[in-house]
């Protein structure tokens, strides 16, 4: 049996089966190979103590471990090369997305002259609807009435015109909608539709850049046509 001094087997792990230190080679990442772990494994067989020899299912143990330790480097290879894929994909469905119109929860946008807006009220019961379209100053540049048929959503279009036909300069127009009367007044949810200029892909997720609202993730969108 040989003895191994304590300085040497700190200096290469590796000494006692006569393999070279695992820093030393050019070019090493610091990790044990397949080749390298069959040595090592061969070295052990041929150096162990014959009264107390490698049982089998110590051997079996070991390989199996290394087994595990490459299935997941294999694992990893397959999921990174799966996500690339992915990524393109991704890019590639975002590019068909471009110049259609996405429906987003918003109750402001920034319109230049003459631009009107669409989108849909969601009511929680039939009735009567309200839809008042306020400038930046906050003064109420028209007013449109609808019939809710049942709950749910319910469309709209402005022109881009107040109450006297005239076409409203540029600027920011925020959009309130209320169901009922008095005490029994309620705000409803507005949601507007707007033109994808762009997409933009986060590590988030894919955002969308929609003309007058600002950007929105994919997930917040509610449809696109």
């Amino acid at each position: 049996m040989n003895t191994i001094g304590s300085t040497a087997a700190a200096d290469n792990p590796y000494a006692q089966f006569a393999l070279p230190d695992a820093a030393s080679k050019k070019g090493s990442t610091g990790s044990m190979g397949q080749a390298d772990f069959l040595r090592l494994m061969t070295v052990q067989m041929k150096n162990q103590d014959p009264l107390n020899p490698l049982k089998g299912a110590e051997f079996l143990g070991q390989l199996a471990q290394f087994s595990t330790v490459q299935g997941i480097e294999n694992m990893q290879q397959a999921m990174s090369a799966m996500a690339t894929v992915m990524e393109n994909d991704q890019s590639l469905r975002a590019a068909t997305l471009v110049g259609h119109n996405a429906l987003v929860d918003a109750d402001k946008v920034q319109l230049d002259g003459g631009s009107g807006a669409s989108g849909e009220i969601n009511v929680n019961r039939a009735g009567p609807v309200q839809l008042e379209i306020v400038d930046a100053s906050g003064s109420v540049v028209r007013r449109l009435s609808f019939q809710a048929q049942q709950a749910g959503a319910v469309k709209f279009v402005w022109d881009g015109r107040d109450e006297a036909g005239n076409v409203v300069p540029a600027g920011q127009f925020t959009f309130r909608a209320t169901a009922g009367s008095g005490k029994d007044t309620e705000a409803l949810a507005v949601r507007l539709a707007s033109r994808i200029d762009s997409v933009s892909i986060e590590p988030q997720g894919l955002v969308l850049n929609l003309a007058g609202l600002g950007s929105y993730p994919l997930s917040s969108v509610r449809r696109i046509g």
